[in-house]
Order: structure tokens, then C-alpha cells, then sequence
């Protein structure tokens, strides 16, 4: 009997140890176990457990608005309500998940892929299901919002613009921000998903719109109802952006341009202030604002008239005989004319094997400069080019901005071409040959220039020599229209040019439109004298037995591009004007009626606007 006792007392040392071991050793496990959560882990677990009680709710600040010079409201801001759901709290209840997204008509398993994307997301913050829901959603969710766990609605403002399309491409509009822009340093202290300025003013002037943004924190309970507010941070709204141009005038070149596509831009040749601006065909910003989809975007981008792309500073043309006032310009300068020298245009001109023609069939005859630039005799200048020489053109185009960028402060403005003798040589590998200088000498061959520089080429003819900065923004103010930043007018540069130079070619331009046989006569106008020039640009080289005057028989994508700029009052000038009618054909034709049109409506309003001054007095 002793003997069994022993043995079992032995048998239950040797568990006790066991035992010990085994308690000692889930102690330890423990006790790692609390070190770890306390310890290691122990500010994540505090993070979610304040998120889980305590909810950010960002307030995004109210956008500044976009005015024109007379304080027209172009673009501002609307109420929209947005849906958001806090994952956590919906802990992945799949019946609630098909009800909501039959609530807000959503396809079936987008609301469980966006619960799920945890790679996204941050714990506890809420999650965009849906923006702008109508009226009937709203009260179907408000009245579910009960039986609906982590459901926010929320009220935000939405980018509206008054006038759909008009003035998009200087307008611009809003996108969110990815994370690639995320990660940039001007986007610091934005956050993942903010609407942000992408394209135009929208885009430049994003620091002065955007406005600062605030927040509140709010405590919720276990099933993630709010209970109380606890802190709140006002956002602070944006400053408002007064542009230079005039709505009115805006509006009377969109309906001058209607049915056609091309560029129209306005501007004081005495201030660099662009009084309106349109590239066709456009587009509507509204699209961007509420999110565009998928199949819109490939739609703009595959549209072969490239709305998306601002021709005024983006377009590269060749700019025909516009050019003309440069060849002229630099054979007077460099002394191989002068402004009686005469040439012959039969309508043809024989030069090595080729046969170069003008646009006149017959030919002008005998004339001199001013007759040349008035009926813009392309033979006469082919002439003047082969002596005065490509380098000396360049020389200058250049000094009248062409082949550089202007500096308007929009986004993506090209900068053009003007070829000389070594760019082609160094580029092309090839020397310059003479016969190209004929194609140069009335704006055609590689030569490649914006409608913006053609602007700012017939604003220094307009006001004796100047170079203006062209500008799209007068001032930036507060809510409260206090004046926080001013844009004065910039000159930055004076042409090298001599007075008697350019007062022949004013006098040739004011002639090219008011003279009998001027090619700018569409754009005369009867109390207000207009000095302009037409450019007809080949989009491609036709045969030589194909005659101008069937340009109509050529698919539409072959047709010329036509030019007209222009200016007026020729004695003071207020308002110079670039137009550009892609496949348009004759710039006479095309182009110089829609420039009547907008010069016309610019004189009428300031009459107007004159006039209701007078009887407020």
C-alpha cells in the first residue's frame, strides 16, 4: 500500500511539472501577447479605437468664382449631395450592401468592390458612393438612413458654369486628384479625391480658387450614429478671379464662329488683355465637374477636331500670307526694296524645274509693295524672298515672337517654327535649297506658328512696335471684393523696326481691306476704318493643274486653312483680332466676316456702355 502511494505521489510530481511548464509557458504567451498589443501595437489599436468613436468629417472650402471684366459670373459653385458609407460599420453585411445599391441604382457589386479595396481606403474614413443624387434619392436614404449603419449624407458644392461651353478652353475645368498628383509637392496638402483645377484659369490659378478647407470631429456609437459634434473647423472660401475678357463679345464670337471649327482670339493691342478667346469645337466643363465617364473621355479624345486641345496656343498652322507683313517688313529693313519696287505676276513663276503660281488666275500685273500687300500677290513676294534671303526672314519673325512661346499664362502653349538655314541643316541634315525660301516668303514649308503669336504680330503693327504679354486674368479679389492681386499690363519687348517701316505697312493693311480689290474687304465696316490682312494656308501640296477656285471640289480635310487678323479704329487702335477657319478655304471669304462681326459688336457695345453711363449721370 505504501509502495502505491509513493508511486503515484511520483507519477503527480512528474505532471506537476508538466503542468508548471505548461502554465508558465501560456503566461508567457500571454504576457507577449499584451506586450505586443500595449506596446508594439498599441498606437494603431488606440487610432482605431478613437476612429471608432470619434469621426472626421472634411469640409471641403467653397471654390472662388470666375468673372469677366464686368463682373459677369462664368463660373461658380452649386449645392450637391454626396453618399458616403464607413466600411467598418457596415462589417460586410451583404443583404444590406444589395439594398443600398438598389436604393441608389448602382450596378450590382460595385458598392461591395469599393467596401473591399482596402489598398485605397483608410480605416474609418468614409467612402464616396455616389455624388449629386436627386431629390427622390435623397428622401428614400434619409428615410432608411435609421436601418443604415455608417450611411453619410453630406452636402458639398459642385463646379457649375453658366454658359456651357463658352470660353471652355480659357475657362478650363476641375478633376480629381490622382496619386501621381497626390504625390507632388504643390499637392502637399491636398487629399486623395479633392477636385482640383486641371486645364485654363481653372488649372493657374488653382492656389488663388481653391480656398482652404475645414472639418469636424463627431462622436458616434457602436452601430456608428452620430451622438454630438465635438469640434468643428470652418473651411475658409476661396478668392474670386476677374478675367479680362467681356462676356458679351464672348458671345458674339460664338455665334460668328457657329458651324465652323478654328480659333478666334480678341485682345487690347494696348494692354496684352484678351477681350475673347474660342477654340472649335469645344466642350462642356460641367462633364468634368460631376465626374466624367469613361465613355465620354474616350469619346473627346478620339474626336478627330480635337476638342480638347486650346488652338489658340496649342494649334500649329502654317499662317499663309499673313506672313506676308514679315517678308515685306524685312526686305524694307534690309534695304533690297523699296516701297516703289516693282514686279511682274502673270500667275505663274518659273523657278529651277518647278512652277510656282499665285492665287490669281491671270496674274495681278505690274505692281508695287502696296498693291502686292493690298491683293496679297503671292508671286510678288516670292520675288522679294529670293532677295532678301530665309535667314533674314527669320531674323524678323523672331522679333515679332513667332517660333517662341508668347508667356500667356495658360497651360501647354507651343512655341511654333521658323526655319533658318542652320535649323535645317542641323535637323534635317540637309542644306536650305533657294527654292524653299519661295514657300517661306508667303508663309508656307516648314514654317509653323500659333493663332496667339499672329495676335501679338498684328497688335505691335497696330500700336507702333510694342509686344505685349498676352493676359487672361485683370485681378484676383476676396469674398468681399477686396482687390488682393492686380495683373497690369506687361510690355516685354519693342520691335527693331523703323517707324517708316511700319507706317507702310499699316497704310497696305488698312488698304488690303478698304481699297477696291483688297482681299480683306468682307471685314469693312462703314463708320470705323479696319486694317487687316488674309492668309489662305495650303494643308497640303494639290496638283498643279488643280485651279483655286475649285477648292469645293476637294474633301473637306484638304480645304485651305483661312486667316484674317486684323485691327481697329486704324487710327487709334482699341481691338486687334486673329481668326483662323480650319479647311475654311479663302481667309477673305471665311474668316474676315467673322471678324466684321466681333469688331463690329466690340464698337456697339462700348456705345452702348457709353451711353447708359451718360443717363446714370
Amino acid at each position: 500500500m505504501m509502495e502505491l502511494n509513493t508511486q503515484r505521489m511520483e507519477e503527480l510530481k512528474r505532471r506537476y511539472k508538466y503542468f508548471l511548464v505548461f502554465v508558465i509557458g501560456a503566461f508567457l504567451l500571454i504576457l507577449c501577447q499584451l506586450w505586443n498589443l500595449q506596446i508594439i501595437k498599441g498606437n494603431e489599436y488606440r487610432r482605431l479605437s478613437e476612429n471608432n468613436r470619434i469621426r472626421i468629417r472634411e469640409k471641403p472650402a467653397i471654390r472662388g468664382m470666375l468673372v469677366d471684366r464686368n463682373g459677369n459670373i462664368l463660373a461658380h459653385n452649386r449645392p450637391c449631395y454626396e453618399v458616403y458609407l464607413i466600411a467598418e460599420d457596415i462589417k460586410g453585411d451583404q443583404e444590406l450592401i444589395q439594398r443600398i445599391e438598389a436604393l441608389l441604382k448602382l450596378p450590382q457589386g460595385e458598392l461591395r468592390d469599393k467596401l473591399n479595396d482596402r489598398k485605397r481606403r483608410v480605416p474609418f474614413r468614409p467612402i464616396k458612393i455616389k455624388s449629386d443624387i436627386d431629390w427622390e434619392e435623397l428622401a428614400l436614404l434619409e428615410f432608411n438612413k435609421v436601418h443604415i449603419p455608417g450611411l453619410i449624407l453630406d452636402v458639398k458644392f459642385r463646379r457649375a458654369y453658366n454658359y456651357g461651353d463658352l470660353a471652355s478652353h480659357l475657362l478650363g475645368y476641375l478633376g480629381e486628384l490622382s496619386e501621381d498628383e497626390l504625390k507632388r509637392e504643390r499637392s502637399s496638402s491636398y487629399r486623395l479625391g479633392a477636385m482640383v483645377g486641371k486645364f485654363g484659369v481653372e488649372c493657374q490659378w488653382e492656389d488663388d480658387l481653391r480656398g482652404k478647407d475645414g472639418g469636424e470631429q463627431i462622436e458616434v456609437d457602436a452601430l456608428g450614429r452620430e451622438i454630438k459634434p465635438l469640434k468643428r473647423i470652418e473651411p475658409f472660401p476661396g478668392n474670386n478671379v476677374v478675367l479680362t475678357i467681356d462676356l458679351d463679345l464672348q458671345k458674339a464670337a460664338e455665334e460668328a464662329f457657329e458651324g465652323k471649327n478654328g480659333v478666334l482670339i480678341a485682345m487690347n493691342p494696348n494692354t496684352g488683355y484678351l477681350l475673347a478667346m474660342l477654340s472649335k469645337p469645344s466642350f462642356n466643363p460641367e462633364i468634368f465637374a460631376k465626374n466624367i465617364s469613361f465613355e465620354e473621355w474616350k469619346s473627346l479624345m478620339e474626336d478627330p477636331n480635337h476638342p480638347l486641345q486650346n488652338k489658340g496656343i496649342q494649334g500649329l498652322y502654317p499662317p499663309g500670307s499673313v506672313f506676308k507683313i514679315i517678308t515685306a517688313i524685312a526686305a524694307l529693313e534690309s534695304k533690297v526694296i523699296t516701297p516703289n519696287t516693282q514686279f511682274s505676276c502673270s500667275g505663274t513663276f518659273n523657278y529651277g524645274n518647278r512652277e510656282f503660281r499665285c492665287w490669281k488666275d491671270g496674274g495681278h500685273g505690274v505692281l508695287s509693295l502696296h498693291r502686292a500687300i493690298v491683293e496679297s500677290c503671292d508671286i510678288y513676294f516670292y520675288q522679294v524672298g529670293l532677295k532678301v534671303g530665309v535667314d533674314r526672314i527669320a531674323h524678323y519673325a523672331n522679333l515679332f515672337g513667332l517660333g517662341k512661346k508668347t508667356g500667356i499664362r495658360l497651360p501647354y502653349e507651343k512655341a511654333g517654327l521658323v526655319p533658318t538655314s542652320s535649323w535645317k541643316k542641323k535637323f534635317l541634315g540637309v542644306p536650305w535649297y533657294s527654292g524653299e525660301t519661295l514657300s517661306l516668303a508667303v508663309g508656307q514649308g516648314y514654317l509653323a506658328v500659333t493663332p496667339i503669336q499672329l495676335l501679338v504680330l498684328i497688335s505691335a503693327i497696330a500700336n507702333g512696335g510694342k509686344i505685349y504679354l498676352p493676359q487672361v486674368v485683370e485681378r484676383v479679389e476676396d469674398m468681399s471684393r477686396n482687390t488682393l492681386k492686380t495683373y497690369p499690363p506687361i510690355e516685354v519687348g519693342r520691335i527693331n523696326v523703323s517707324e517708316e517701316t511700319l507706317h507702310i505697312i499699316q497704310d497696305a493693311l488698312k488698304g488690303a481691306v478698304n481699297e477696291p480689290g483688297g482681299t480683306g474687304g468682307a471685314c469693312a465696316l462703314k463708320d470705323i476704318k479696319v486694317a487687316g490682312k488674309t492668309g489662305t494656308a495650303q494643308v497640303v501640296r494639290i496638283s498643279r493643274y488643280f485651279r483655286r477656285g475649285d477648292m469645293n471640289r476637294l474633301p473637306h480635310q484638304l480645304r485651305d486653312h483661312a486667316w484674317f487678323v486684323a485691327y481697329a479704329p486704324f487710327e487709334n487702335p482699341e481691338i486687334a483680332v486673329v481668326v483662323l477657319v480650319e479647311h475654311g478655304g479663302y481667309g477673305g471669304a471665311a474668316a474676315a466676316p467673322i471678324a466684321k462681326k466681333v469688331i463690329e459688336k466690340y464698337f456697339n457695345l462700348k456705345q452702348e456702355r457709353c451711353f447708359k453711363l451718360v443717363q446714370k449721370r
